[in-house]
């Protein structure tokens, strides 16, 4: 059963459904614009059918045909983040389970969210300009008309010509390339989607580290098989984006989207290609039917790459990665608010931009519910059996709550009296934190909180029995759970601060997620040093992750707020559209009186 509607969607999916796209792109990289055509091939889920409406945002629609006759077509009112709705009338009425395909010449606006534009200075290697593209959740309708709702999924064949010193990748499998045959300056690249080479795309500028850093990845890929059962998408492509792209990562099939902070001698590298490894899976072939069940991508993602931890390095490490993230669950919480409805397991998303409710609730509160699943069921090994059979059930479509919570109780059909004694109600409807708090195992959490105990609990007179020997046996994963730790306390003097950095010296550290603790840590503290640094990380990559919270540690030392507007302006026009609009929320920063610099 589809569901009749989906509230970040004009589209409706009750009445035809999108089996293929054809695309072809030309890129002008001179005037921020993706000249464009675009053949759906729409299959009729209802008899006389003649009129359809596709999500469009911010597009110049030329025309508009249906099987090659000319089609009226008009536009919506526009909303402010679903974009506008494109009513198209066909020239004949197809029947029940007839396809006809409808062909839209259009051009993105230079303001596309979905895209962002790099000049040459914004990139690593500083000569050619760059473009990327991050749709998820509802972006994709400002690149391309279509039925935008992660319930509708389809095959797509695509040509994109770009100027001839420049490559295209996509999320398919490459086709070929050719000379474009209406400019010799250009050259087409060419793509198919259907639903094992493995390659990793960058700018030359990080090519040789990445390489060094992502060689892990062909065994996390073979131990996710083990778990989840084959791999289905034919390659498996990593591509090193911008430091502006704002997500660590972002799993599109055959292609993961990583960010180039990861490259650091970062360990979280791990975590973030292992998430996304994951989403091959639970996301890619088994996918949320609407936002509202996003968790069901989320959760399992989180779980199965928790799975994959244990796999590698040991069941602690996984018991330690759970700890960390029921802390993050709690900083979401307090961040909306425990009453927020957004903290539900499976918010209503009516009238809520999916942007603005984008936390880490669905991955850990998703997290947590299976983990408590896994106890009550047996065990990991029993659990990620279900894990295992609901994506082969489920494979090529998507999943609701509902469906996804008929099937656990079939499966474990001889311990329904156990699940029946699950409060439903209180983990998928009801905001703030889980019901139940597992009890994880904390060992490798220990020396982490006693560390961090020794530095609250510091008078004047103890500092000088900290050295730099307290670190050395902590991995990352453990110096970071001992900063994360710092930041749920009050702040710590400031001579604290000045005299961690004199014995663990880690102002010289550039692992991000240690550098970013860190750094929110000192301005915390009122280290007024530590700001320049602050700023300059929360602009020289553009992960949301990093980039909110540190303009809002700097906004909220008064001293420096007129300082955290400044810099944010001055660096506003080269953002991601998406972390622009939220960081210049977090600074009440009013966009529409202000012209971008």
């Amino acid at each position: 059963s589809i569901m009749s509607s989906d509230p970040c969607a004009f589209s409706s999916f009750t009445r035809c459904v999108t089996k293929h796209l054809n695309l072809s792109f030309h890129v002008d990289f001179d005037r921020h614009a993706i000249r464009a055509k675009v053949e759906l091939t729409v299959e009729s889920l209802e008899d006389r059918f003649s009129t359809l409406t596709l999500d469009t945002r911010d597009l110049k629609i030329a025309s508009v045909s249906a099987n090659g006759q000319p089609a009226r077509f008009s536009l919506g009112p526009k909303h402010s983040f679903k974009g506008t709705p494109l009513d198209i009338t066909l020239p004949f009425d197809i029947s029940r389970g007839q396809h006809v395909i409808v062909e839209v010449t259009y051009e993105t606006s230079p303001s596309s969210s979905a895209l962002q534009w790099l000049k040459p200075e914004q990139t690593a290697g500083k000569n050619q300009p760059y473009l990327f593209s991050q749709c998820q959740a509802h972006h994709c309708r400002s690149m391309i008309p279509c039925q935008d709702s992660p319930s509708v999924k389809h095959t797509y064949y695509a040509q994109v010509s770009v100027p001839k010193d420049l490559v295209a990748v996509m999320s398919a499998v490459r086709d070929g390339q050719e000379v474009d045959p209406q400019d010799n300056s250009r050259i087409i690249y060419r793509f198919r989607q259907y639903c094992f080479s493995y390659t990793l795309w960058s700018e030359k500028e990080f090519v040789d580290k990445a390489a060094f850093e992502f060689s892990k990845t062909e065994t996390m890929l073979k131990t996710a098989e083990d778990l989840a059962g084959p791999y289905v998408w034919g390659q498996y492509d990593i591509l090193v984006l911008p430091p502006s792209f704002p997500y660590g990562g972002m799993e599109n099939p055959c292609l993961t989207f990583a960010t180039p902070t990861l490259l650091a001698g970062d360990k979280s590298l791990s975590n973030v290609i292992a998430h996304e490894i994951s989403h091959s899976w639970t996301g890619n072939l088994v996918t949320n039917k609407t936002w509202e069940h996003f968790w069901l991508n989320e959760g399992h993602t989180v779980y199965l790459e928790r799975m994959i931890g244990r796999c590698m390095e040991s069941e602690q490490f996984r018991q330690f990665k759970a700890i960390g993230g029921w802390k993050e669950l709690q900083d979401s919480v307090n961040t909306f608010g425990a009453n927020n409805p957004l903290t539900n397991l499976v918010p209503s998303l009516q009238d809520v931009n999916p942007d603005d409710a984008f936390s880490s609730v669905p991955y850990e509160k998703g997290f947590t519910l299976l983990y408590h699943l896994e106890e009550l069921m047996g065990g990991p090994e029993v659990f990620m059996g279900f894990v295992k059979s609901y994506i082969q059930l489920f494979a090529y479509s998507s999943v609701t709550t509902e469906e996804w919570k008929n099937y656990l109780f079939t499966y474990f059909k001889d311990k329904v009296d156990v699940l029946n004694k699950v409060d439903w109600n209180a983990w998928m409807f009801t905001p703030g934190m889980p019901p139940v708090k597992p009890q994880y195992d904390t060992t490798l959490a220990d020396a982490c909180i006693t560390l961090s105990q020794r530095w609250i609990k510091a008078k004047g007179q103890d500092l000088s029995s900290f050295n730099k020997s307290d670190v050395k046996m902590l991995s990352s994963h453990q110096l970071i759970e001992f900063l994360s730790l710092l930041l749920q306390e009050d702040p710590l003097p400031l001579a604290h601060v000045k005299k961690m950095q004199e014995v663990y010296d880690l102002n010289a550290c550039m692992n991000s997620e240690i550098r970013f603790r860190w750094l929110r840590l000192c301005v915390r503290c009122k280290w007024e040093e530590a700001v320049p640094m602050a700023l300059k990380m929360a602009t020289e990559q553009g992960r949301l992750k990093f980039t909110r919270p540190l303009f809002r540690e700097v906004f909220n030392f008064e001293k420096y707020r007129d300082e955290a507007v400044r810099v944010f302006m001055a660096h506003r026009a080269a953002m991601h559209p998406v972390t622009s609009g939220l960081v210049s929320k977090d600074l009440k920063v009013d966009t529409s009186k202000t012209t971008s610099l």
